[in-house]
């Protein structure tokens, strides 16, 4: 499982020019799940991401969490985090897991952040959608297990 967290002023992803999932301060979160992925990998990345210590304090310094911050989660599936470009120009996604685990992890990971005590948003599993940031910072992180 793999995340890529960039932390955020405001997040939005749109489906056909409507708004699905919205978020004020926080992490917009791109989540890839490979085929080896299962809820224990979830749980321990949900947790990680929840307690990630990357707003700043009042030195400046990189030390609150997205509860110190009242900060939100907008979670958009992202199969083409597994994507390998090792051979030729068109990337493979071999590693991608199936749509029906990925859905179903994804599903998951969402509610383990909510059982974490964060309010969450998201996107459509499999859906063509548009996302809109502002980034804070920048700051992009990935975490990976």
């Amino acid at each position: 499982m793999r995340l890529v967290i960039q932390r955020v002023k405001e997040a939005k992803v749109e489906i056909e020019n409507n708004v699905v999932g919205k978020i004020n301060q926080g992490f917009l979160v791109l989540i890839g799940i490979t085929h080896d992925d299962n809820k224990e990998k979830a749980e321990y990345l949900a947790n990680k991401l929840c307690k990630l210590r990357v707003f700043t304090d009042e030195n400046d310094k990189m030390n609150l969490g997205l509860k110190d911050v009242k900060g939100e989660l907008l979670i958009v599936s992202q199969f083409t985090l597994y994507a390998d470009c090792s051979q030729g120009n068109r990337p493979s996604f071999i590693e991608a897991a199936k749509p029906e685990q990925a859905n179903e992890l994804y599903e998951c990971f969402c509610n383990l952040c909510k059982d974490n005590g964060i309010h969450v948003e998201k996107g459509i599993f499999g859906a063509d959608m548009k996302i809109t940031l502002i980034n804070d910072g920048p700051v992009t992180i990935i975490l990976e297990k």
